[in-house]
């Protein structure tokens, strides 16, 4: 009698390419199998697109071929999700393939979703009206901003969350110092347009983050809800009639979860997968989980909470197929850099309860990296950690950073 289980892993990306990496050498492969589905050969560092407007980053850089990635014994199939059957403990394909589970991990991801605001795909898409959260989004507006000489640049987010919240303010920072380099900074209105009432979601941050953003002369349009780009007349509208003029525009549009999520009765109202946010097993499962930025957790949608989540995951998810109670619990650890531009960045370190507070990391009092100031050795962290993505993150190998966050080295608040 064949008593091989099977694990299916949806999504390739960062969550989903660490867990089926850190699972091969767990599972023994005589009583498991892993298959992985993802909708294409191509992965991505997308913390890389923020750069490539700027010269900063070069698409190669940023793109590499899935499969070098995924390690011996692990199926890689290449293919679109139609919807899960959970009653059937199936996942079905677009093609017709159907893959049965006894574990399911959902890991695709969030996408940038323009069709959602009305007037974003006019004939400026991608031209007058850019973006930076796709690999095609972030190169059409590298050969913009080449010919830009001036005039309004508008940096907007229509809506959270969405994948690392800090990229839109980093995109205003770097914007600032590309137009001083080239002599166009005072030809230029640099607005930064939220629907927040601050820069940033956690107070502390907020005001740090808004400082830099005045003391580097960017005009903030808070609490803008949008409604409608209206390319004709190249204004922003909000629901309360409010209009933001612009002759360029980098708008973040509405990010939401894959579609087979609502197709298959397991998303919210934006297709992310409602999970307990201490184990990602989703609500009303006990087989079926989310990771990465495809759940609801209260925290950053960012790589580095893909990272400290699945840390915790593999632990737990060997208990739970045992039979066991998942003993570990994620907290919510986030850090993200915040690049400033001249050279230098910011390191945020938050979890769910605690907020980002000033300090050292990851060493205490020592660093070399400072928490909520800016330094060119954070800077530099953030620009090597592309390669330790690819060489480190992604394979699965140790990075010797804690899941849990951690308060030495933090000054309190």
């Amino acid at each position: 009698m064949n008593t091989t289980k099977h694990l299916v892993v949806l999504g390739a990306g960062t969550a989903g390419t660490m867990v089926v990496n850190k699972l091969r050498r767990r599972l023994p492969a005589d009583q498991w199998t892993i298959t992985v589905v993802n909708k294409d050969e191509v992965h991505d560092y997308q913390p890389g697109y923020l750069f490539i407007p700027f010269g900063l980053n070069t698409p190669e850089q940023v793109r590499k071929q899935t499969r070098p990635f995924i390690h011996d014994g692990i199926e890689l199939l290449i293919g679109d999700v139609e919807r899960v059957d959970t009653a059937a403990n199936e996942v079905r394909l677009t093609d017709g393939r159907v893959l049965p589970y006894d574990q399911l991990v959902i890991a695709t991801g969030t996408t940038p979703r323009p069709d959602q605001t009305e007037g974003t795909l006019g004939i400026q898409w991608h031209r007058e009206v850019g973006e930076f959260y796709t690999y095609e989004g972030a190169v059409a507006l590298r050969d913009r901003l080449d010919t830009f000489e001036g005039g309004r640049l508008v940096v907007h987010i229509t809506e959270l969350p969405i994948k690392c919240p800090v990229a839109p303010l980093e995109f205003a920072f770097l914007a600032d110092d590309w137009l001083r380099r080239r002599g166009l900074r005072e030809k230029t209105e640099l607005v930064f347009v939220t629907p927040l009432d601050g820069a940033f979601t956690k107070p502390v941050a907020s005001r740090t983050l808004g400082g830099l953003l005045a003391e580097k002369g960017i005009i903030v349009e808070p609490d803008f809800m949008v409604e409608r780009i209206d390319q004709e007349r190249q204004v922003l509208v909000s629901y309360d009639e409010r209009e933001v003029a612009y002759d360029q525009l980098v708008t973040v549009p509405l990010n939401m979860g894959a579609d087979f999520v609502a197709a298959s009765g397991l998303g919210d109202e934006l297709n992310y997968v409602p999970v307990d946010k201490h184990t990602f097993l989703a609500t009303g499962h006990d087989n079926v989980f989310a990771l990465g930025d495809a759940n609801n957790i209260p925290t950053s949608k960012a790589g580095s909470v893909a990272h400290f989540s699945v840390e915790v995951f593999v632990d737990n998810f060997l208990e739970h197929i045992a039979g066991r109670p998942m003993p570990h619990s994620f907290d919510g650890h986030a850090n993200c850099f915040v690049e400033s531009g001249h050279g230098k960045a910011l390191l945020l370190d938050f979890n769910y309860d605690t907020e980002p507070l000033t300090g050292s990391f990851p060493i205490p009092k020592v660093g070399p990296m400072t928490l909520l100031g800016e330094s060119r050795a954070n800077h530099l962290g953030k620009l090597a950690f592309r390669h330790i993505y690819w060489n480190a993150l992604l394979p699965g190998r140790p990075l010797g950073l804690p899941a849990e966050m951690s308060m030495s080295g933090k000054n309190p608040a």
